[in-house]
C-alpha cells in the first residue's frame, strides 16, 4: 500500500498506478498477492479521482471568488462584459465564450461580447427568441447543453443561425441565462469546435459565473447611468462657464479687430488677434492663393475647395484640423479677396468660428482699401508708360517718373507679354510686378507691357512669362528688349521677340533677341551680327587661328557641295578621310546637333556673314 501512497502523494498519472501490479506479476507473485494489489490499486484510483474533484471544485470555487473580486472592482460596462466572456472560457477551458443581450425594442438578442471567435459572420448575428439554443434560452429562462448542436431536435433551427456556427465550426455549445429578478437580460455562452458533453458541474459552475454577471451588469449599468448623470450636470455648467467666456472673447475680439482699422492697421495684425484669441496657427492667403501671412507649408491642397465652399455657404468650413473662411467680392466666387486657414490646437467653439469669419471680413476690407489705393498707382504708372512708348517727346516725362522712384538714366529691360487670359487677372499681376520691382505696366488688350529695372532682356523675360503663365493658368509669351533712351523702339523690338516666339512654337517661354539666334539677328534693333557669327561658329574659327587649320573652309564647302562628302573632297583636293577628320573635329567644337535643321540654317547664315565679320567685339 506503502508504493501507492507513495503515487498518490506525488500526484502520479492514473497509467503509473498500474506498476506496482505488473511488477509484482512479472517477480512470480502468488494470486492472492497480486489480487491484494489489484484491491489497493482500485482504491487508490479511487481516492486519487476523489482529490482530483476536490482539488478542480477547489480551484472553481477560487475562480468564482476571483471573478466575483474582479467584477467588483469593474466600472465600466463593456469591461464588464470581456471580463466575463474571458472568465467563462478560461473556467471551462472551451475554444470560445460568448455573451448575448436582449433588445427588449427588436425583440430578439444579439452577440454583444465574444472571445475565441474567429468569424465576422458570428459576431454579428442576432437570434429570434426561441431561435437555436441561444434564443432559445434566451426566451425561456432555462440552460441548455448539446454536445452536438446540429444533430439536436430540441432546438428550432434557421439558416442564418446554423450558417453562422457552421462556419466558426462550433460543435457542443453550453447555453445559460443572465438573470435580474425574474427577467432574462442576455445569455452566456461556452462552445467547442469538437463534440464534447457538459456535465452537470461545469453547467453549475457557469450557471454560478452568469449569476455573479447579473449583478455586475446591473451594478455597472446603474453606475453609469449615475455617472452620466452627473456628466450631464457638469457639461451644463461647463457650457454655461463657457458660452459666458465666449461672449466676452468675442466682444474683446472684435473691439481690437475695429480698433485696428481705424487706427490703420496690417493684415498682419489682424491675424495677431486672431492667433491671440482662439490660438493656432493662422496663414492669410490672397486672391490668388499665396500666402500673405503664416507659412504657406501649412495649408493643405484641399483648401481651395473649402474656401469655395466657405464663400458659396457665407461661413466658415471645417476640413480635418484646418478652419477656413473665405470672402469674395459681392458674392461671385472667381473673384475672392481672401482666405483665412487656422490650424486650430484642439476643437474650434462656434464663438470661434464667428471670430474667424469676422476677421476674414476685417481683412477683405484691409486688402479691398490697398487694392484701391495699388489700382490708384497703377493708373498713374500706367498712363507714364503710355506716354513713354506713344508720346516719348512729351514734356515733363522724366520728373513723373522720378515721382514715381523711377529713374529713367538707369538700365531698364521692356516686356511685351502676349496672352489670352483673364484681362483683369493679367493687368493686376503686371501692376503688382511693377510696384514690387519699381517699375512701369500697363495693360492693352490681350497684352501687358512692364518697364522693369534689369539689363538681361532674356532672363527678364523668361521669369515674366512663367510667373505670368502660373497666375493665369494658360501660356503667356513675354518678348524683351534692352529700353534706352528710346523705349518706343525698345517695345517694337519686345513685340517682335513675342510674335516670333509664337510663330516658332514656344507659347509660355520668354526671350529677347539674343536668345532667337538668326531670327534674331533679323528682328533685333542693334543687329549685333558680329555677336551672332561668334556665337554660331566662333568656336571653330578659334580654332583654325590657333592651329593654323582650315575647319571654317571646310565647313564652308561641305554645306556648298549639299553635304557630300565625296563632291567636298574633291572641291578642297584633299581624301575623303581628311573631310571625315575635320567634320568630326567641327562635331566636337559645335556639339552633336550641328547638322540639324535650324542649327544648320544658323551656321551657314554665320558662315556667309562671317567674311565681314572676323572677331566678335571686345576680342
Amino acid at each position: 500500500m506503502n508504493v501507492f501512497l507513495e503515487l498518490l502523494a506525488r500526484e502520479a498519472s492514473a497509467v503509473e498506478f498500474e506498476g506496482p501490479v505488473l511488477q509484482a506479476r512479472a517477480a512470480g507473485a502468488d494470486p492472492a498477492t497480486l489480487e491484494e494489489l489489484e484491491r489497493e490499486k482500485v482504491a487508490a484510483l479511487r481516492i486519487r479521482a476523489v482529490m482530483r474533484r476536490r482539488a478542480r471544485r477547489e480551484a472553481e470555487l477560487s475562480a468564482l471568488f476571483d471573478t466575483a473580486k474582479d467584477l467588483a472592482g469593474l466600472r465600466d460596462i463593456d469591461a464588464v462584459l470581456a471580463a466575463i466572456v474571458r472568465r467563462a472560457r478560461g473556467l471551462l477551458g472551451t475554444d470560445v465564450a460568448y455573451l448575448t443581450l436582449n433588445d427588449a425594442e427588436r425583440g430578439d438578442t444579439y452577440m454583444r461580447v465574444t472571445d475565441g471567435v474567429i468569424t465576422a459572420r458570428f459576431r454579428s448575428v442576432r437570434l429570434p427568441l426561441g431561435a437555436g439554443l441561444g434564443g432559445l434560452v434566451a426566451q425561456t429562462g432555462e440552460g441548455y447543453a448539446t454536445s452536438d448542436y446540429f444533430a439536436d431536435e430540441r432546438f428550432r433551427h434557421t439558416g442564418t443561425i446554423d450558417d453562422a456556427v457552421t462556419e466558426e465550426g462550433l460543435v457542443a455549445i453550453l447555453g445559460v441565462p443572465l438573470r435580474l429578478g425574474g427577467q432574462v437580460i442576455g445569455v452566456l455562452f461556452a462552445a467547442d469546435r469538437g463534440a464534447r458533453p457538459f456535465a452537470r458541474e461545469e453547467i453549475a459552475l457557469l450557471a454560478s459565473l452568469a449569476a455573479h454577471a447579473s449583478v455586475a451588469i446591473d451594478t455597472a449599468r446603474l453606475l453609469e447611468e449615475t455617472r452620466a448623470a452627473l456628466t450631464e450636470l457638469s457639461e451644463a455648467n461647463r457650457l454655461i462657464r463657457n458660452h459666458s467666456t465666449a461672449i466676452e472673447r468675442a466682444a474683446d475680439a472684435h473691439d481690437r479687430m475695429t480698433g485696428l482699422v481705424l487706427r490703420g492697421g496690417g493684415v498682419e495684425d489682424v491675424a495677431a488677434v486672431v492667433t491671440e484669441v482662439i490660438g493656432g496657427k493662422l496663414t492669410v492667403l490672397d486672391g490668388t492663393g499665396e500666402p500673405l501671412v503664416g507659412d504657406p507649408g501649412d495649408v493643405d491642397p484641399s483648401v481651395s475647395d473649402a474656401a469655395r465652399a466657405s464663400r458659396a455657404l457665407g461661413r466658415s468650413v471645417e476640413r480635418g484640423r484646418n478652419l477656413i473662411a473665405s470672402v469674395d467680392v459681392g458674392g461671385s466666387e472667381s473673384t475672392p479677396l481672401c482666405t483665412l486657414v487656422l490650424r486650430a490646437a484642439g476643437p474650434v467653439a462656434d464663438t470661434d468660428r464667428r471670430i474667424l469669419e469676422r476677421a476674414a471680413l476685417v481683412t477683405a476690407l484691409l486688402l479691398l482699401f490697398r487694392r484701391s489705393v495699388a489700382d490708384a498707382e497703377g493708373r498713374v504708372r500706367g498712363e507714364l508708360l503710355d506716354d513713354l512708348i506713344a508720346r516719348p517727346d512729351l514734356a515733363g516725362l522724366p520728373d513723373r517718373a522720378r515721382r514715381l522712384g523711377l529713374d529713367l538714366a538707369e538700365p531698364h529691360v521692356l516686356v511685351s507679354v502676349t496672352h489670352d487670359g483673364q484681362r483683369e487677372r493679367a493687368a493686376f499681376w503686371a501692376s503688382s510686378e511693377a510696384a514690387l520691382t519699381g517699375g512701369l505696366a500697363t495693360a492693352r488688350g490681350d497684352e501687358v507691357v512692364l518697364l522693369l529695372p534689369g539689363d538681361k532682356p532674356g532672363v527678364t523675360a523668361k521669369r515674366v512669362a512663367a510667373e505670368l503663365s502660373a497666375s493665369l493658368g494658360r501660356p503667356a509669351t513675354a518678348g524683351a528688349a534692352q529700353a534706352g533712351s528710346d523705349v518706343a523702339a525698345a517695345y517694337e523690338e519686345a513685340r517682335r521677340c513675342a510674335s516670333a516666339l509664337l510663330a516658332l512654337g514656344r507659347a509660355g517661354d520668354g526671350a529677347g533677341a539674343a536668345e532667337l539666334g538668326f531670327v534674331g539677328l533679323v528682328i533685333g534693333e542693334g543687329r549685333d551680327v558680329a555677336g551672332f557669327v561668334h556665337g554660331a561658329i566662333g568656336a571653330v574659327r578659334d580654332y583654325d587661328e590657333k592651329k593654323g587649320t582650315q575647319l571654317v573652309q571646310t565647313l564652308a564647302t561641305y554645306f556648298a557641295c549639299g553635304g557630300q562628302l565625296t563632291r567636298t573632297a574633291e572641291a578642297l583636293h584633299i581624301h575623303v578621310n581628311t573631310v571625315t577628320q575635320r567634320l568630326d573635329r567641327i562635331r566636337r567644337l559645335l556639339g552633336d546637333d550641328w547638322q540639324e535643321p535650324e542649327r544648320a540654317l544658323e551656321i551657314q547664315l554665320a558662315l556667309r556673314l562671317g567674311s565681314a565679320f572676323r572677331h566678335p567685339p571686345g576680342r
